[in-house]
């Protein structure tokens, strides 16, 4: 315990002892006794309302609200215990029994309630808070309409101060019961220095409880066995003392005073009792419509409290439901698009998986069949020049192309099998669409395509090699002219447009479209006749795309045709400075490397 800790506790006894002290030497009722007593009492209030203000301060979040309705609700008694020690020392009077100032100690428990269904020591998120808070709102709504239906009838409607006072009472007994069992219910489940916390609390509580139901029995027996400042008194002062405990434990350790448990369950209670709370109100309609022993204007007016009330807690429970409806929209639709994402990730591990179980396939095969294919090659020709017959010719030219092909498809197997990350630069993205549409213009013209280009301006530059992407943008085109080519009027549209920090590229066309376009990017897949395609062209596109750290998709048009959609990571600003800084810095490395 800190030292200023320890001498707010040294003020602490000394308040306590001072009031024992008063007792014992001035038993009987008088105006000194009954003014030092409500003027001790005051003082150890302030001490435990002030010991909750350096936590307010101290803590974040729900820890913060947590200390702040603690003390909101001890500030609160505290008011009470002034207008008390007003009326007896300012004004030399006896409090009045029909006394408007009990709805503040009937209330000041709420506060505490609510600050006890926030549960400090577990973790909660802030959804759970706001749920949270209208649970509370709840609760408050109907501790407030218990008294005014128990107590204030009696005191404005009907006034009768036989029944106000046993109303007041009983209702004030349950609600502290009710304080209690939070109290003990989250002792028993906490640990630690909250454990600490929430037993000082229960101790302190109990002993007010147990106090105060004794000066209310030895007030309801006679006058002049209860007075201000009597022997009934000392346990009381002693539990306002102990209120100001916690407090002072939870200071010297702050960074332990945070929530070190997990929430088993989402505010399950505190939405229970508000709940109940709820289903309540046509309870006490029902006892109100049918109590004949109570006066009809206290009848009256309790059925028209409890309708209102029904309108009030009805609102917050809509309310309620609202936040929650809009809450499980929300969560539908993150869950949607994460299964979408998840699919997508799905479909491009896969497919890189292919990739690179393919590439090592491939790196040592090909080299294999060169060796084989260059000798039959070789032996084919010798053959042509030979004598020989027509027939034998024709199957010496059909042996010499087939051969060729199988080199070919070599030779696009190994170029696959050698992708490999090349020097990246920062790109014109639109530059690059541009050059590709040149460099195809004579596929596009000779297949009777027309084209269209629509190019972004101030398009984000996007970091990666030039020849790269070039390579894939013209693959696209020439696939798109090749399936436009038997149309005569085919069309193809190329744009570029940035999107949520991604340059994205588009191809569609009106051709037949794809058969099966989730498989355009499988090695060897391919839609053209044999002979005229090996299938890997999609494939090699996909690789280094992917190693752009990118995608590439291809979908069917609802309009006809295919589209195919490049999407590659935006430059963020700034960032192509530090690459470029990057850059020069492993270069000059390298250069002091060398030297």
């Amino acid at each position: 315990m800190s030292t200023r800790s320890k001498v707010w506790a040294w003020v602490l006894v000394c308040l306590v002892m001072a009031q024992i002290a008063a007792s014992l030497l001035l038993r009987k009722p008088s105006f000194m006794l009954a003014a030092l007593s409500d003027g001790i009492q005051c003082a150890l209030l302030f001490c435990a309302a002030l010991s909750c203000l350096p936590h307010i301060f101290q803590t974040t979040r729900r820890v913060r609200l947590f200390w702040f309705l603690m003390g909101l609700g001890l500030t609160s008694w505290l008011v009470y215990q002034s207008l008390w020690t007003y009326i007896e020392v300012v004004q030399h009077r006896d409090v009045p029994d029909l006394f408007t100032g009990d709805g503040i100690i009937f209330l000041h428990f709420v506060p505490m309630m609510a600050a006890l269904a926030l549960q400090p020591n577990v973790e909660q998120d802030d959804r759970e808070l706001r749920l949270g808070s209208l649970d509370f709102a709840l609760l408050l709504l109907w501790w407030l309409y218990v008294y005014i239906y128990s107590v204030m009838a009696w005191q404005y409607i009907y006034p009768d101060q036989a029944a106000y006072g046993q109303n007041l009472n009983f209702a004030y007994l349950v609600e502290k019961f009710a304080f209690l069992g939070a109290l003990a219910l989250l002792w028993m489940r906490s640990s630690g220095r909250w454990r600490t916390v929430y037993a000082h609390w229960f101790g302190a509580s109990l002993l007010y409880s147990l106090s105060s139901f004794a000066a209310t029995w030895a007030l309801y027996l006679s006058h002049t066995t209860y007075y201000s400042g009597s022997l009934y008194d000392l346990p009381l002062v002693i539990s306002m003392a102990w209120m100001a405990v916690p407090g002072l434990l939870a200071m010297g350790l702050p960074k332990e005073h945070g929530p070190v448990q997990k929430a088993s369950h989402r505010g399950l209670w505190t939405a229970r009792l508000g709940m109940a709370a709820v289903f309540s109100l046509p309870i006490f309609a029902w006892i109100s419509f049918f109590d004949h022993q109570v006066p009809e204007s206290v009848r009256g007016f309790r059925i028209l409290l409890t309708l209102g009330a029904m309108v009030l807690m009805g609102g917050l429970v809509f309310l309620k439901q609202h936040l929650l409806d809009i809450e499980l929209i929300q969560l539908l639709r993150t869950s949607r698009k994460s299964l979408e994402e998840m699919q997508s990730l799905q479909t491009q591990l896969v497919q890189s998986e292919k990739l690179a179980s393919l590439g090592q396939l491939v790196g040592g095969a090909a080299h294999e069949l060169n060796n084989p294919l260059t000798a039959m090659l070789g032996y084919s020709d010798l053959l042509e020049k030979t004598n020989l017959s027509g027939d034998q010719r024709a199957l010496i030219e059909k042996i010499s192309l087939q051969a060729r092909r199988i080199r070919t498809l070599v030779a696009s197997l190994l170029s696959f099998a050698k992708q490999t990350p090349a020097a990246k630069t920062d790109l014109d993205v639109n530059t690059i669409v541009q050059t590709a549409i040149k460099l195809c213009h004579a596929q596009i013209q000779g297949a009777k395509v027309q084209h269209s280009v629509t190019l972004a301006e101030s398009l984000p530059r996007v970091h990666g090699d030039s020849n790269q992407l070039l390579q894939v943008f013209s693959h696209v085109i020439n696939n798109a002219a090749h399936a436009l080519s038997e149309r005569g009027d085919g069309m193809l549209s190329v744009s570029t447009r940035a999107e949520a920090g991604q340059v994205i590229v588009e191809f569609a066309d009106n051709g037949p479209g794809m058969t099966e376009p989730g498989k355009v990017f499988d090695p060897f897949y391919t839609t053209r006749p044999v002979g005229q395609g090996t299938g890997l062209g999609l494939s090699m596109c996909y690789g280094i795309v992917q190693g752009h750290g990118g995608k590439i998709s291809c979908r069917n048009r609802a309009e006809g045709g295919a589209s195919f959609l490049i999407e590659l990571p935006a430059l963020q600003h700034g960032a192509s400075e530090k690459l470029l800084a990057k850059s020069e810095k492993a270069q000059a490395q390298a250069h002091a490397a060398k030297l």
